[in-house]
């Protein structure tokens, strides 16, 4: 589930939501954010109330999403301070599950682009997964095989080249077994895998082969909606186990499953009301998301705890230890926000390579990175009338191929540079130059260090044109503005 809050009304963009997604007014033209990248106005700020304290190296991949429209993957470093931002296109076009992969052995972006919505709430997304390199260039995009739209909620490369995602296929169905109608619609939830270089699909697995309605704890629809389709299973991850079967999770019926990836039979369910591995106490959970293998064999989940119904007063990521053989699950751990937040809809929970974990809280605006015993050791949040459906954590080295950029004005006589590059993330000093000529700018050089993603500079007195170099820690340029004419 996606759902924007931010006041008595929200709109759904991912999982089960009481009101349908609407699409927003295009907002008013704001003040620039940065001078130097007035276009950027719509990036929305990141604040951090736990400061960075013995984390991993890394950046935090988020996509933030409002009322407003602000919507696109963003980059920001453990500051909070913006690396990469970029808005996805109007209208109604968000962007989800933006992380960092490994496609042909190399690192590239990823987040999925689409629309959300238009089936009573249900959050069932139509688009397609973008892919990116380090300059930021689109490799290519990824789309379902027939006639359907991916969903939104995973994406997956695996190691030989292909992609794991969603579709929520609607199909006839009768629904009078579960207190619907006849010719009701149901919406499958369908694991594609797609060959990338070709397009091409070479395994598919559906949910209603394998998993019975009577499985949902999702309410069937009545009244004027009980033609829409019904959501009984909601898949919102999918992965490869350490023996390359998949591991699935799904909403809806409180329950992960393991399935064998030659045949599609389920081998084992974990929760839901026909579990293999009888859970109690800490160890149930529900309404869960991202389900995942550790490192060291060890299950981690997100336990939403609260989606349809709320059965957790606070919301957690959870770690399960299961004996397979056995058929028993034991409570390892979990790791809750330092305000016990509560998250009805999205959020993720991901292993760090120092055993610690990051987690972003989905519809709570929030992130937190964990130290291994559960100890927060680093918090932030984007604006409160934000979301972002995942947040993940990863190294991540940007080269952009445009120029960097720069701003001017006059004050006091002097000239006030402002400089940025959107992507960059090897710039640790910049360098202003200003002359009478834009070939002739070796006169009045200032430097000063990198202060976030827009760095201001004072060139005393004035100049007829200015221009701006990026400097890596060596002092190596790795960039240069074009001149820019000063106007008083």
């Amino acid at each position: 589930m996606f759902a924007l809050a931010g006041g008595a009304a929200g709109f759904a963009l991912g999982d089960s939501a009481e009101t349908p997604p609407e699409t927003p007014e295009t907002p008013q033209a704001a003040p620039p954010k940065f001078r130097s990248r007035p276009d950027l106005r719509t990036m929305p700020d990141v604040t951090i109330t736990v400061p960075a304290n013995g984390t991993t190296p890394g950046a935090i991949f988020l996509t933030p999403a409002s009322g407003a429209g602000l919507w696109g993957p963003l980059i920001v470093d453990e500051k909070g301070s913006p690396v990469w931002f970029k808005k996805v296109p109007d209208p109604a076009t968000v962007a989800i599950d933006f992380k960092v992969q490994q496609y042909r052995n190399k690192p590239v972006l990823t987040w999925w682009e689409g629309t959300i919505g238009g089936t009573g709430g249900q959050g069932v997304g139509q688009g397609e997964f973008v892919i990116a390199d380090q300059n930021y260039r689109e490799i290519t995009r990824v789309r379902a095989a027939g006639t359907e739209q991916a969903d939104q909620h995973d994406f997956v490369i695996t190691p030989r080249g292909t992609a794991l995602f969603w579709v929520y296929d609607p199909v006839p169905y009768d629904l009078t077994p579960m207190g619907g109608p006849a010719d009701g619609v149901l919406h499958d939830g369908v694991i594609q895998e797609i060959d990338i270089a070709t397009g091409r699909r070479v395994f598919e697995w559906c949910a209603r082969d394998h998993v019975k309605l009577d499985e949902s704890y999702a309410p069937m629809p009545q009244g004027e909606a009980a033609h829409l389709p019904y959501d009984y299973f909601h898949a919102n991850s999918v992965g490869l186990d350490a023996d390359g079967h998949l591991l699935i999770s799904a909403r809806h019926t409180w329950c992960c499953y393991k399935v064998n990836k030659e045949t599609g039979k389920v081998m084992w369910r974990l929760g839901g009301k026909k579990s293999d591995f009888p859970l109690t106490g800490n160890a149930t959970f529900s309404w869960q998301h991202d389900f995942r293998r550790l490192r060291n064999g060890g299950y981690s989940l997100f336990d939403n705890g609260a989606g349809i119904t709320k059965e957790r007063d606070y919301s957690r990521g959870l770690i399960l230890k299961l004996d397979e053989g056995a058929r028993t699950a034991t409570f390892v751990s979990e790791f809750v926000h330092p305000d016990r937040l509560s998250a009805p809809t999205q959020a993720s929970f991901r292993e760090l390579s120092d055993g610690g974990f990051f987690v972003g809280w989905g519809q709570m605006p929030h992130f937190t990175e964990h130290n291994p015993d559960g100890t927060v050791r680093l918090a932030g949040h984007l604006p409160k009338d934000n979301q972002s459906y995942r947040a993940y954590k990863a190294d991540w080295a940007g080269v952009p191929l445009d120029q960097p950029a720069l701003g001017l004005r006059v004050e006091g006589g002097n000239v006030v540079v402002s400089a940025s590059w959107n992507g960059a993330t090897k710039v640790t000093k910049w360098r202003a130059r200003a002359g009478g000529q834009p070939r002739a700018l070796n006169q009045a050089a200032v430097e000063a260090n990198r202060t976030g993603f827009e760095t201001t500079l004072t060139i005393p007195g004035m100049a007829e044109y200015v221009v701006v170099d990026a400097l890596d820690a060596t002092g190596k340029v790795l960039g240069t503005s074009s001149a820019i004419p000063v106007r008083v």
